[in-house]
């Protein structure tokens, strides 16, 4: 039977970027999003079931769960959809820009977890497994000025994964956290940033950034491996950025020994 794995966020950067990789391997798919036009240019594309959810509205995510069990149900979940919102101190920062923060990357990660465990648990009858990927950040390893609520959003989501990794043991089920450092997709800096295309463009002056592909590279590969592996956290970052405090910039070069 072919296997198939539901995405949200998955109409644009990394979430789009991995499920065309996964459709690519021949998997199915159901792409997950809040953009109807968007996505129905996917699944002309890639042949995705898409379902319009907005992952911060709980009926609406109940409704996409019950769509994925009656279409053919799944056994993979990557939860990709998220974001951040703007880069003001912990002072000037407002409670608005924090709560919606909160509500996509943990409110929205929990509640599509929650009603799609028992879809996944579905795709175990057997001998069969199942896997779930979160999406995080180095944002939420490592806390840095400016971070404030994305900061706290991140190492909320981290410690969600955790938590959920203790709760499944003895279960099937792998969780999976990929936490990317400096990546470049279309719209992640540019709607933190709330449209300044000049400051959006900074972070990634003269240096190398990670793609959406190269991240959907390892999220694949982390499915991929045999059900018995579980890679429990993945940290990748471009190689120029060593830290979320020190990203070099300008050529990499040899260094003469000492």
């Amino acid at each position: 039977m072919q296997q198939r794995v539901v995405i949200t966020g998955a109409s644009s950067g990394i979430g789009e970027a991995t499920l065309r990789r996964f459709a690519a391997a021949g998997w199915a798919t159901v792409a997950v999003a809040r953009r109807a036009d968007r996505l129905a240019l996917l699944a002309e594309e890639t042949g995705a079931h898409s379902i319009v959810c907005d992952v911060t509205d709980e009926a609406q995510v109940a409704a996409m769960a019950a769509e994925v069990a009656e279409t053919g149900g799944a056994s993979v979940l990557i939860n990709n959809a998220g974001g951040a919102l703007g880069t003001d101190s912990v002072e000037s920062s407002t409670n608005d820009d924090w709560r919606r923060m909160f509500e996509v990357n943990v409110l929205g990660l929990r509640s599509v977890t929650a009603e799609l465990l028992p879809v996944l648990r579905d795709a175990c009858s057997g001998e069969g497994t199942a896997t779930i990927v979160n999406l995080t950040s180095t944002a939420g390893l490592s806390a840095y000025p400016g971070g404030g609520g994305y900061n706290a959003s991140k190492f909320a989501a981290h410690a969600v994964t955790g938590v959920l990794r203790l709760e499944l043991a003895g279960e099937p089920i792998r969780v999976i956290e990929v936490a990317p450092g400096l990546v470049h997709t279309e719209e992640f800096t540019l709607k933190r940033l709330r449209g300044d295309a000049e400051a959006a463009a900074k972070p990634y002056a003269e240096v190398t950034p990670l793609t959406a592909e190269d991240v959907a590279g390892v999220i694949v590969g982390a499915v991929e491996q045999p059900p018995h592996v579980n890679q429990d956290l993945i940290v990748l970052r471009p190689v120029a950025q060593s830290s979320v405090f020190h990203t070099y910039r300008g050529p990499l070069v040899v260094k003469s020994g000492t």
